[in-house]
C-alpha cells in the first residue's frame, strides 16, 4: 500500500502546510462502495480533506467533515482521527453526469448546500463550525469554509483523477496556512507559486510525492518535513461493537429481529454487512437482561 501525509513549515514557520498522496485510500473507498466516477472524485476529495484537516489531531481525537448539498449524491461524510486513519461515505454512489469542460462535474453533483466541520478533542462537547458551500468542489469550499467560520487565511487543493473502468488512478491533495507574521513579500512569492502549480491529480499520476507537492508550493522559500504518516482507510466498526448497541435496545426490538429469524446490519461507512443469527439474538437480549 503506497500513500504519504507529511507536516511542513517553510519561511520561519510562518506558513505551515500539509499534503498528501491518497490513491489508495480513495481507491479503497471506491470498491467498499461502488461508486460511479463523479461519486469516486467527490467522496476522494472530502476523505483526503478530511486527512488534511485532521493532520494536527492527537491520536485520540477526531475531525469530521461533511458536505450537505443538495445535488442529486445527496450529501458526502469522512471522519478521521490522529492516526492518519479515515473512513467516509457518499449517499447516492451510483450517479452519472455529463462531463462538463472535459472534467468530472463535482460542482454539478454536489449541488448547493453547507459545509460542516466538527472537532472532537475528548472534552464535553465536539465543536462544530459551518459554511455555505461556494461550488461544491470541496476544496473551494473548504478554504472558504476556513476564512469564514474559522478565520484561518488558508488555501486547499484536491485531485483525483478516475480511469474509464471507475477504478482511482491518482489522488492527493494539499493545505497551506498562513501563521501570524508572516512577510507580504512571503504571501506574494507563496501566490505566485501556486499559480504555477499543476493540477494535484496530474502530479501524482506522474509519480509525484506529497514532498514534490510541497516543493513546487515552497519553491525559492526554505522550508523542512516535521512529521509524516501513513493514512489508511480505517473503520471502527465490529460485530462486537454492533451486539454491544443491540443490547440497549427495548426488550421488544430485540425479540421482533428474534422473532423474524435474523438480523442484518450494513456500515454506512465501510459497506461492510453484519449478520446475527436467531441464536446470537437470544443471548444477546439474556444479557443484557441479566
Amino acid at each position: 500500500m503506497s500513500g504519504k501525509l507529511i507536516r511542513a513549515v517553510a519561511a520561519g514557520a510562518t506558513l505551515r502546510a500539509f499534503a498528501a498522496v491518497t490513491t489508495d485510500v480513495v481507491e479503497e473507498a471506491r470498491r467498499r462502495h461502488d461508486c460511479y466516477p463523479v461519486a469516486a472524485a467527490a467522496l476522494g476529495r472530502t476523505l483526503t480533506g478530511a486527512l488534511l484537516l485532521g493532520a494536527t489531531l492527537k491520536e485520540n481525537e477526531n475531525l469530521t467533515l461533511r458536505i450537505a448539498g443538495d445535488g442529486p449524491l445527496g450529501g458526502l461524510i469522512a471522519d478521521t482521527d490522529g492516526a492518519g486513519n479515515v473512513r467516509g461515505y457518499v449517499r447516492n454512489p451510483q450517479i452519472h453526469l455529463p462531463s462538463k469542460n472535459g472534467k468530472l462535474d463535482v460542482g454539478g453533483a454536489v449541488g448547493q448546500g453547507y459545509i460542516y466541520v466538527t472537532r472532537d478533542a475528548g472534552l464535553k462537547e465536539p465543536y462544530t463550525g459551518s459554511a455555505p458551500l461556494v461550488s461544491g468542489e470541496i476544496a473551494a469550499d473548504i478554504t472558504h469554509y476556513l476564512s469564514a467560520s474559522e478565520q484561518t487565511p488558508a488555501t486547499v487543493a484536491l485531485g483525483v483523477l478516475v480511469n474509464p473502468d471507475c477504478s482511482v488512478q491518482a489522488a492527493g491533495g494539499f493545505f497551506v496556512q498562513v501563521m501570524p507574521g508572516v512577510e507580504e513579500a512571503v504571501i506574494e512569492h507563496l501566490e505566485a507559486n501556486l499559480k504555477k502549480l499543476p493540477p494535484v491529480s496530474a502530479l501524482v499520476n506522474a509519480g509525484g510525492t506529497a514532498e514534490d507537492m510541497l516543493a513546487g508550493v515552497f519553491n525559492g522559500l526554505t522550508w523542512q518535513v516535521l512529521a509524516e504518516q501513513k493514512p489508511r482507510y480505517y473503520c471502527r466498526c465490529s460485530k462486537e461493537r454492533l451486539a454491544r448497541v443491540f443490547a440497549t435496545l427495548e426488550r421488544q426490538e430485540l425479540q421482533e429481529m428474534i422473532d423474524e429469524g435474523r438480523a442484518e446490519v450494513r456500515c454506512h461507512f465501510c459497506n461492510e454487512v453484519y449478520l446475527f443469527s436467531k441464536e446470537e439474538l437470544a443471548e444477546i437480549m439474556a444479557q443484557a437482561t441479566e
